[in-house]
């Protein structure tokens, strides 16, 4: 999320002005290119799925990896906490504490979970934050006990992976374990105006990707690098890590539990937010181009390997993009297959088709659907969207 999103969102009336002057001058160095207008869809609404809990700054719902049908928040100033999926649960408690150690202002905090695929067994789970004094991103393992009551060990706290941030926005902040047992982590480009370190599409670089590593070898350290990353065994340099490229802050990602397919949200510059499907290797673009126009250089841009976002919106619909999820739950058979995101300023809350090779449909659900910072899935696939006011919504017919 831009930093500068917070104070849009609440004074909301200012950026409609901006947006008619000084922004939309920077808009227009580039001619317009936006997907087909979407389809208005009727009769969906929010509703509060745990209406006795709210919660400070949410920015991640993942279920507890050991079948237990409770649910893990984390709040962006540093804090877990666990609850069961029920609506009417009544008590959220604190799995983890780690405000003292985690920078929150702006974009900044703990900003990602995932419990390893062997949970049950090992206990094993992991976090992603963002500090001060140095600036820095830290991958973090813990250890939790498995019976009963989740607490964790507090001597298991063990660094997987921590490097620099030349800025203190652009965190990305994203980790989840891909359906090959592998964590993928998402970074931004470091943060100021227009990647000015060009970090983006330089492949020694931790920033502006996603990442991969095999957390269950150690010769980086407390990793491994996966045979078949794109960079994998390389001499000239390059991240091994680098699973794909060429990404501004990829704030959200998620895996198709179907079809295993990974799709990003992408957040924009000035003109465009974007919906990528990530593939191995791949470059998307960013600082050459915006979603699909040019922006550094102006023309000439596409060397011609850069891969196009499967969808793209301008500021008209949003200004920063909280990527989704592919619904494959039961309550809503309408949207079954269908990439539900949204949009963090306007609320706007859509859905989308996309087949390759065939014409994506984009259906707008909600023309204000609050502050949604991000999409969680439980184990059933049913699908939350997180209010950074402090509420878990979920979708519902108004039939």
């Amino acid at each position: 999320m831009p930093r500068i999103v917070r104070n849009i969102r609440q004074n909301l009336g200012v950026f409609t002005v901006l947006t008619g002057g000084a922004m939309l001058l920077l808009a227009t160095d580039h001619p317009k290119k936006t997907n087909a207008p979407d389809r208005q869809a009727a009769n969906w609404k929010l509703e509060n799925a745990f209406p006795n809990l709210t919660f400070s700054r949410p920015v991640e719902f993942t279920p507890v990896g050991d079948n237990s049908n409770r649910i893990c928040i984390v709040e962006q100033e540093g804090r877990i906490l666990v609850f069961e999926n029920t609506t009417t649960a009544k008590k959220a408690t604190v799995f983890l504490d780690v405000r003292n150690k985690v920078s929150s202002e702006g974009e900044m905090g703990l900003l990602g979970l995932a419990f390893h695929p062997d949970f049950r067994n090992n206990g094993y789970f992991y976090t992603y934050h963002t500090k001060r004094k140095p600036l820095e991103t830290v991958i973090t393992r813990y250890k939790a006990s498995t019976a009963g009551e989740l607490v964790v060990i507090p001597s298991s706290e063990t660094v997987v992976l921590r490097f620099d941030q030349p800025y203190d926005n652009h965190n990305g902040g994203k980790i989840a374990f891909g359906p090959d047992g592998y964590l993928y982590i998402s970074t931004g480009d470091g943060g100021a105006w227009g990647d000015p370190h060009g970090n983006a599409q330089n492949r020694s670089s931790w920033l502006g990707k996603i990442l991969r590593i095999d957390v269950n070898r150690s010769e980086k350290g407390n990793y491994g690098i996966p045979s078949d990353n794109p960079f994998s065994g390389n001499q000239e340099g390059l991240r091994e890590e680098i699973y794909a490229y060429g990404l501004r802050n990829p704030w959200r990602f998620s895996f198709d539990r179907k079809t295993g397919q990974m799709w990003a949200g992408d957040v924009g510059q000035n003109q465009f937010e974007e919906i990528d499907i990530i593939t191995k290797g791949g470059n998307y673009g960013w600082r050459l181009k915006e979603a699909s126009v040019c922006y550094n250089p102006r023309k000439d841009c596409n060397p011609g390997h850069l891969i196009e976002p499967i969808h793209q919106y301008s500021r008209d619909e949003g200004v920063s993009i909280s990527g989704g999820v592919v619904y494959r739950g039961t309550r809503h058979p309408d949207l079954l297959g269908k990439y539900l995101y949204a949009d963090y300023v306007s609320g706007k809350v859509w859905a989308l088709s996309h087949e390759a090779g065939k014409k994506t449909d984009n259906q707008l659900l909600l023309a204000a659907g609050g502050t949604i910072s991000a999409f969680g899935e439980d184990a059933t696939g049913e699908v939350y969207l997180l209010d950074h006011q402090g509420t878990i919504q979920r979708l519902a017919s108004q039939n």
